[in-house]
């Protein structure tokens, strides 16, 4: 009779059972699934939908106006015809000509300062969150959560009147008359003060995430607060200011209801010169879709130069270790 050793017995029952995978993370599930063949295929169907309505605007922008008026934009692959006609025109300051580039500029104005003015006024704010301690500090935070609640609309009022005629109860003034109206201060602060709750969101919780060994590290040093943001935290969160940067210029840029109601027509920007062209001209459409891509063309080229910063603000905290 044979006898079996005892001590092979769970060896061999653990080399029989099979063993059981595990379970994949949404994340994990997300990412396997659009990688694969089926997926690649329906993100690249739906890029090339978005960017068709953009391609067709680009090349009617170049296509003459009775081209542009008597036939889609498809027919320039079989009759193709080029002109530069449309921007001369919607670039000159001549009288009659719709002078973009002025507006163009006024854009920039208004964009580039209220970009730097809120994001770095957030990032002060996210490091004060994150690693200053004073009284009321979670409180005042949820205050500022709190304001990304209130509708822009019902700000705008308040805020102009306070900006053209001062704030006064009965004969005492409590605030006197800013003058602000019209001018580019008048926007910067409204762009600003609109901004600053959503960008103090987003930095406080990237600034909040960096490691508490590097800050802890660096007040045993002798670092003090000025210190420590300027050389280790601003450093360390150049992927999501990159990427907030980004956000902020694309809304600012894009903005029309705070420029219509503080900016004035001699400050104007691009896109209120933009329903001006579309509501004088609704028939002039290769005038408008040229004026188009003078609006479109710098928002464009910002994405593109700052997308490897953009892409590691998103998945920055998203993976430990």
């Amino acid at each position: 009779m044979s006898m079996v050793d005892p001590t092979l017995a769970p060896a061999a029952t653990e080399a029989k059972t099979p063993k059981r995978k595990r379970p994949l993370s949404t994340g994990q599930a997300t990412s396997r699934s659009l990688t694969s063949r089926p997926g690649r295929i329906i993100v690249y169907c739906l890029m090339f939908l978005w960017t068709v309505p953009t391609f067709g605007i680009l090349v009617s922008s170049f296509r003459p106006e009775i081209d542009v008026k008597t036939s889609g934009w498809w027919k320039w692959f079989t009759d193709p015809s080029i002109t530069l006609t449309n921007y001369r025109r919607v670039l000159s300051s001549a009288p009659g000509d719709d002078n973009m580039a002025k507006f163009f500029m006024n854009s920039l104005i208004i964009t580039i300062p209220a970009v730097v003015l809120s994001v770095g006024i957030a990032m002060l704010a996210a490091y004060a969150f994150s690693w200053m301690n004073f009284k009321g500090r979670d409180w005042l935070f949820v205050g500022v959560v709190a304001l990304l609640m209130v509708p822009l609309q019902m700000s705008l009022i308040p805020m102009l009147q306070l900006f053209s005629g001062g704030a006064h109860i009965g004969s005492v003034t409590i605030f006197p008359d800013l003058n602000l109206v019209g001018t580019y201060v008048g926007v910067w602060i409204a762009h600003v003060a609109f901004g600053l709750p959503i960008c103090i969101f987003i930095l406080k919780n990237f600034v909040s995430a960096l490691p508490k060994e590097l800050i802890e590290s660096a007040r045993i040093d002798g670092a003090g607060h000025v210190t420590t943001f300027v050389r280790l935290v601003m450093p360390l969160s150049v992927p999501a200011i990159a990427s907030l940067g980004i956000f902020q210029f694309m809304w600012i840029w894009n903005d029309y209801l705070i420029a219509l109601i503080f900016a004035g027509r001699d400050k104007a920007p691009v896109t209120m010169k933009l329903a001006q062209v579309a509501g004088e001209r609704g028939n002039a459409w290769h005038l408008l879709t040229a004026s188009g891509m003078v609006s479109m063309i710098l928002p464009i080229a910002v994405f593109f130069a700052l997308q490897r910063y953009f892409v590691r603000g998103l998945l920055a905290g998203a993976v430990k270790g």
